[in-house]
């Protein structure tokens, strides 16, 4: 039987450098996780015709960053554990690592997130706002903030993506304590979605219940 999963939270990484190796400080742990979050993923097609031609069929030109958004809760009123009881001084903490420059770099820190599944290195493209309970003197009791990050690749991942090495299907990788399939996958291949066609092949009838020792062959086919 399983062991019951515990309770993950969203975790935010900084980083100072595009290969994600140069922590740019502590991590940051969402207060309460995300309902849902969306995962884009877009190509790009040229579309351009000569004049008094019939309609083109479009041409692939380029497969675009992938875009992960969700909605964030802040809240105040003290049901939720972790809070400062301070609306305004949570969300400052959460702006001054994904958000606000970073001198040392000359931009906004590189991000990773990682919860479950997703692990997803990329950069911070939009942050929205919206508070909506207020104390009597209109002082922000909750808030929610919607975010957008854009993936963000280093060339070695790059060059990965675009079929210039092969991902090495040999790796033999015995568990440990810690170890998370996804994690795992996305240091082998650069892409942590693998570790579905990985877990089939290893016949792992539960993904996040490995046991330390076990032995995992990284394999697809």
């Amino acid at each position: 039987m399983a062991t019951p999963s515990k309770l993950e939270k969203l975790t935010i990484y900084p980083y100072k450098d595009e290969t994600f190796s140069q922590s740019a400080g502590n991590s940051y742990e969402v207060l309460i996780n995300p309902g849902s979050y969306t995962h884009n993923y877009s190509n790009s097609y040229n579309t351009k015709q000569a004049s008094g031609t019939a309609a083109p069929n479009p041409r692939f030109d380029k497969t675009n960053n992938e875009k992960v958004g969700m909605e964030l809760h802040f809240d105040a009123t003290g049901i939720t554990p972790g809070s400062s009881g301070d609306v305004l001084k949570d969300i400052l903490k959460f702006k001054n690592i994904v958000y606000t420059f970073n001198g040392t770099i000359h931009s906004p820190n590189y991000l990773k997130l990682s919860w479950g599944t997703l692990l997803f290195n990329c950069v911070l493209t939009s942050l929205d706002v919206t508070y909506n309970l207020f104390k009597p003197d209109g002082t922000p009791l909750r808030a929610k903030v919607n975010v957008n990050f854009e993936g963000f690749l280093d060339e070695k991942t790059i060059a990965l993506k675009e079929g210039k090495s092969s991902p090495d299907l040999t790796h033999i990788i015995v568990f440990k304590i810690g170890d998370k399939l996804p994690n795992l996958c996305y240091q082998i291949y650069g892409d942590s979605s693998y570790y579905i066609p990985v877990a089939n092949y290893n016949k792992l009838i539960d993904f996040r219940d490995i046991k330390p020792g076990t032995k995992i062959f990284f394999s697809t086919n």
